[in-house]
């Protein structure tokens, strides 16, 4: 059971749990160097080089719908010269032995034999670009995830050891509850002091008559921090905001804008 630690009047309520995540969190301001399992720049590295890898196989593909297209093409003239050809011949055919049916059923064959080269050819361009297209929607998704797990460590390393990083975070999250009546702060042992101290600050956002208390929470992680209210709890997540802002680019990304 985690130890809990007050300041300020105190008034305690049972309420309902909502969760309630906060948007447009502040971007932090360095973490270039901090030591994590897996380094900004090697995350980096990666998407460029999944980037490159992705460009490479785009020119590869594009090269091979081009080629397959100039390919298609060039049966296409080469079969209408054929039968420009053969009509020649099919119709002094005609001509000299007076067999206008023979070559009508001959001219029939050779633009039913066309239409089939034709038909393939365009099948085969259709399908190769449909290839190419689905790999790149593909390829932006592993680049999406890429970017966000990377922002999302750096997030966490900045508010782990900035404390002003960790007091942004709060202060938007309070101001989601300044309207109402009663406010419980929760936040881990690492920033109790820190945001203890900033206590009149933080109060200063709610009416003077607004009950404002602080409490420490030993199973917090340090970036964790909710508020209860009167009419429920405040979730300020780095990751539900992560998690938001990569469901709306997957949703841009799907829509093709």
């Amino acid at each position: 059971m985690s130890n809990l630690f007050r300041s300020g009047r105190t008034v305690m309520n049972q309420n309902p749990v909502k969760e309630i995540s906060i948007r447009n969190l502040q971007p932090p301001q360095d973490a270039a160097e901090e030591e994590k399992p897996v380094s900004a720049g090697a995350l980096f590295m990666e998407r460029n080089r999944l980037l490159q890898e992705m460009e490479q196989r785009r020119q590869i593909t594009d090269t091979e719908i081009k080629q397959r297209m100039e390919e298609a093409a060039a049966d296409i003239e080469s079969m209408q010269a054929a039968w420009a050809n053969e009509k020649e011949q099919l119709q002094q055919q005609a001509y000299d032995e007076g067999f206008q049916a023979g070559f009508e059923d001959g001219r029939n064959k050779a633009l039913a034999e066309m239409r089939e080269m034709v038909e393939a050819a365009n099948e085969t361009t259709t399908l190769s670009y449909e290839n190419a297209t689905q790999y790149l929607i593909n390829q932006e998704r592993v680049i999406l995830d890429i970017g966000i797990r990377s922002a999302e460590q750096i997030i966490n390393k900045t508010i782990e050891d900035d404390d002003e990083a960790y007091l942004c975070l709060v202060r938007k999250g309070i101001k989601e509850a300044q309207e109402m009546k009663e406010i419980k702060l929760f936040v881990p042992t690492e920033h109790f002091k820190m945001v203890t101290t900033h206590r009149a600050e933080l109060a200063s956002i709610f009416p003077p008559e607004t009950p404002f208390l602080i409490f420490v929470n030993e199973d917090f992680n340090a970036t964790d921090c909710f508020i209860e209210t009167n009419h429920g709890r405040i979730v300020v997540s780095v990751d539900d905001q992560l998690n938001e802002l990569k469901e709306q680019l997957v949703k841009i990304m799907e829509d093709g804008v």
